[in-house]
């Protein structure tokens, strides 16, 4: 079976790298990156069609609410989405905007990944 790929969308080094150990240590490959705007990431995703999608709200160029909007406007991509924040709980903004989960940071990984797993092996 071909590994599941993630698409990472966090501008915080560390966050990224625990992420990204997290889900290889679970078998998934993943793509971090750090666009530059809404558009180049939009741009990312339907080019390289990960599985799913984990984005951070708090990104230095754009937001990942509005990005979250921007991807479920366009009807060609459809897969899950999980977004996070820290510090204010925006679970009702991001659930609006197209999320199909929310974590607020700290959160415990394992609950990510039960999440990821029954989304991707079902």
């Amino acid at each position: 079976m071909a590994s599941k790929t993630i698409f990472l969308v966090e501008d915080d080094i560390t966050m990224r790298s625990l992420l990204e150990t997290l889900f290889q240590l679970e078998g998934y490959s993943t793509l971090a990156i750090e666009p530059t705007s809404v558009n180049e990431a939009l741009q990312l995703v339907k080019n390289l069609q990960p599985q799913a999608l984990l984005i951070d709200v708090h990104l230095k160029k754009f937001n990942g609410i509005d990005l979250t909007s921007a991807i479920r406007n366009d009807n060609t991509i459809d897969q899950p989405i999980i977004i996070m924040a820290s510090g204010v709980n925006l679970q009702n903004a991001c659930i609006s905007s197209g999320a199909d989960q929310f974590f607020l940071k700290p959160y415990m990984p394992q609950q990510m990944i039960d999440w990821l797993k029954s989304k991707l092996n079902s």
